[in-house]
């Protein structure tokens, strides 16, 4: 497993499940019940993990997709 990215944003973690769900990339969020204890405030972020063999076609995908910005 890779983390990908990091982010609270719920609706960009939907977007980029979506994305990735539609090219066989499963995603795996770490932390997501830890940010929900601390109120979502913003000091634990979620991270997003792919499988090793998924990790460079999904950053590929994230890229063309112009959120580059927010990989790991």
């Amino acid at each position: 497993m890779r983390e990908l990215l990091r982010s609270n944003e719920i609706v960009f973690l939907s977007w980029a499940d979506a994305l990735l769900k539609s090219e066989d990339i499963e995603i795996f969020v770490l932390d997501g019940h830890m940010s929900v204890l601390e109120g979502s405030a913003g000091a634990i972020l979620r991270r997003v993990m792919v499988a090793d063999e998924d990790y460079d076609r999904a950053r590929r995908l994230l890229e063309e997709a112009g959120e580059g910005d927010r990989l790991v």
